[in-house]
């Protein structure tokens, strides 16, 4: 979020609306940012969306729940041999998270000569492995949460896509499943994003900013 966690725990402790509401949760009113991660999780596991046309479809079995190109999108999010997307965000037979819950280096924010801007979990875990790495983000609702990637990056599903088609960008500990995706169509790539459209759901009611 553009800052550091230092400086987070620093402002909320400023805060005495903050501190009551870290007592309320957590017995005192110390905040760190192992509680604001903790407070942060909890929260974002009560934001469930799951009626989207894609589960009317795939769990439903509404056939007409999904458009042509919406359905051969899927078929290409799938095929290992096409778009491979589903080796990170990943599906089960009976539900969805479309995630691995791994983290990984897609070049992301790497520099022309393939070093790296952000070090990623890295900077937390100190394993090399993990230089550039972030976590697979779930994918529904993504029609509506751009920006994208975790520097807000990329702009649109379509720039996603491309990004993709050339298997991120390249550096020394980029991901080994990522393949380049330049054999796709023009009209698999708009499939595609025609299915990541389908995704989309309703959203619970207060999951939206504070508006006092």
């Amino acid at each position: 979020m553009a800052n550091t966690l230092e400086a987070v725990e620093k402002q909320l402790a400023e805060d005495a609306s903050y501190v009551a509401e870290f007592e309320k949760a957590f017995g005192s009113g110390d905040i760190t940012y192992e509680r604001i991660g903790k407070a942060i999780a909890t929260f974002e596991r009560t934001v469930l969306s799951g009626n989207s046309a894609f589960d009317r479809f795939e769990y439903g079995g509404e056939e007409d729940a999904l458009s042509e190109s919406a359905k051969r999108g899927l078929e290409v999010f799938r095929d290992p041999a096409k778009g491979n997307c589903e080796v990170c965000h990943a599906m089960e037979e009976d539900h969805a998270l479309f995630t691995d819950d791994k983290f990984h280096n897609l070049g992301v924010g790497a520099n022309i000569d393939g070093t790296l801007a952000d070090q990623g979990r890295y900077e937390v875990t100190k394993n090399e492995a993990d230089r550039g790495a972030f976590k697979t983000p779930g994918l529904r609702n993504i029609a509506e949460s751009g920006p994208y990637m975790h520097d807000g990056s990329l702009k649109t599903l379509k720039e996603v896509i491309d990004f993709y088609i050339g298997a991120g960008n390249s550096n020394e500990w980029r991901d080994k499943d990522l393949k380049e995706l330049d054999h796709l169509t023009g009209q698999e790539r708009t499939d595609l994003e025609e299915f990541l459209k389908s995704l989309s759901a309703e959203m619970p009611a207060n999951t939206g900013a504070p508006t006092d």
